[in-house]
């Protein structure tokens, strides 16, 4: 077990120098309070406090605005859960218990004191491991990053301290984002069930979101990484428009098609965290000169006169049938709710959009791993190891021939989507009878390559590819030991007000994201 100091400023404060843990699969009872040890009392009932930890991001908020329960003790509650369950679910890689409290004891004085940052104040979050945090270490799901404490936080990570989130720790994933698992990191999992597949690259995002660890959680999605654990663990994913998100401080996977976005358990949720890390960065060059979008506040409206674009034989295609059913479902109840459904059609084929995004994806991501790969190569997991190593021969005339593709289809592909309001489609399968031994195999015979056809990564890709907003939610009933079958919405660029304004009434007129695991 490591400890590490470093100093986390807020803006005009000092922080006092703290410790983080960071433990890869160690408990964290090592180092927790409990909760009857924090002398504070909530005005909350037994029933409200026994299921606190499943109550939605807005909630809770609410309850501290209103201080019917501090941010200490909310955080502290929190803190105890994840050390009682999480040495089973392993979705945090490094737990900042202390500084976590010491910043809710900060945001709570502030209240008192009358200054409210706003729906984040004093609520409990979780970030990827792939982002800088300057108070504890940064692996990437890496060996040689064990012991990496950046100098800097991320911009993402800044933006939440800003709105006065607190951070509980830094969240598990796959080696470098990509497919498989480094074999020092504790693989998450699925608290729907352990034979479950979690999703790709932002893992613990959807596992500790999923099984109440954090009230919501950042992700990244490259190739479907917060849509696809998203859907996994049954909860919402925000995937926003290219650049509207600062990636500075951001570990690369693949630069042309990196995206950070929200995982949460409602999809205000995700749109009031999104609202708090959106907005320009001059630090990241891919940044958007826009200010950061108001989601919540036309989120109510219904969606009485969109238009939601629907493909009968891309929802079918490949599709576990009974999944390609309740999306069908989904799409018929949002005609219920006044929407108009129209006939959509991606205007590529799948391989080709698909071969492209493999291309860039390779090339990029062995140019960003130069310092380390070859040089530390026995140091990698396999997965990463030869996903890099074909990107080292992916020629220029190749990756320029790509990228002339990724254009080529991000016109033809927003266009088409000019004419709708949102196009549905599946976010990937569901599988079963995961191992560890899939996740740490190389490509050629780990779990992507095992159970390729189940998880059509042909739905994920496009939208990376193409830089357009993503919007997974639930859309079914959880049985048979499953989570709730789930769906993307897509839309064009910075259409993430609409995506949310659907998803918002879908999720009201349904209520399946109120579902969540036993545990």
């Amino acid at each position: 077990m490591r400890n590490v100091n470093a100093i986390n400023r807020w803006p005009g404060q000092r922080m006092p120098r703290r410790k983080a843990i960071n433990f890869l699969g160690l408990s964290a009872l090592s180092f927790c309070i409990p909760y009857s040890c924090t002398n504070q009392k909530s005005k909350l009932s037994s029933f409200e406090l026994q299921s606190l930890h499943y109550k939605t991001l807005a909630e809770v908020a609410e309850w501290i605005r209103t201080k019917k329960i501090s941010s200490q003790e909310l955080t502290q509650i929190m803190l105890d859960r994840i050390a009682a369950i999480d040495n089973r679910l392993h979705s945090y890689i490094t737990v900042m218990g202390k500084d976590a409290l010491t910043d809710a004891k900060v945001l709570d004085e502030e209240l008192a004191q009358g200054k409210y940052r706003g729906p984040l104040h004093g609520v409990p979050v979780g970030v990827k491991d792939l982002l800088y945090t300057a108070n504890a270490p940064t692996t990437g799901g890496h060996l040689f990053k064990a012991n990496f404490i950046p100098s800097y936080n991320a911009t993402v990570v800044d933006r939440l301290h800003n709105a006065g989130a607190v951070i509980l720790g830094k969240l598990n994933l796959t080696e470098g984002a990509t497919g498989g698992y480094n074999s020092s990191t504790l693989i998450p999992k699925n608290p729907w069930g352990e034979d479950l597949w979690t999703g790709l690259s932002s893992s613990g995002s959807g596992v500790a979101t999923a099984a109440g660890l954090c009230f919501g959680s950042i992700g990244t999605d490259t190739g479907g990484s917060i849509r696809f654990p998203s859907f996994a663990n049954g909860i919402v994913g925000l995937k926003p428009t290219y650049g509207l998100v600062s990636r500075y401080g951001v570990l690369t996977f693949a630069g042309s098609l990196d995206h950070v976005g929200t995982m949460c358990r409602s999809v205000l949720d995700a749109a009031l965290m999104l609202e708090a890390i959106a907005g320009f960065d001059p630090n990241d060059l891919a940044s958007l000169r826009r200010e950061a979008p108001n989601l919540s506040a036309g989120i109510k409206q219904g969606m009485k006169g969109l238009k939601i674009g629907l493909d009968h034989q891309y929802i079918n295609k490949g599709v576990d049938p009974a999944l390609a059913s309740s999306i069908d479902a989904a799409v018929r109840k949002m005609e219920e709710l006044g929407a108009t459904i129209v006939s959509f059609q991606i205007p590529t084929t799948e391989e080709e959009h698909g071969n492209a995004w493999f291309t860039i994806a390779t090339r990029e991501a062995y140019e960003a791993h130069k310092a380390t790969y070859p040089l530390r190569k026995t140091e990698y997991g396999k997965y990463l190891a030869e996903f890099l190593e074909i990107g080292s021969h992916v020629t220029n005339e190749q990756y320029n021939k790509a990228r002339q593709f990724q254009k080529y289809f991000t016109d033809k592909f927003r266009m088409a989507l000019s004419a709708v309001d949102a196009f549905a489609a599946p976010a990937c399968g569901m599988v079963k009878g995961v191992t560890e031994q899939l996740w740490r195999a190389n490509m050629s015979e780990g779990l992507i390559a095992h159970f390729s056809k189940q998880l059509n990564f042909r739905f994920a890709d496009a939208a990376d590819l193409a830089g357009i907003p993503s919007l997974t939610l639930p859309c079914g009933k959880a049985e048979n030991g499953l989570p709730p079958p789930g769906f993307q919405l897509m839309g064009g660029p910075l259409t993430e007000a609409v995506l949310c304004r659907i998803g918002y009434a879908y999720e009201e007129a349904t209520g399946w994201s109120n579902q969540h695991p036993t545990i």
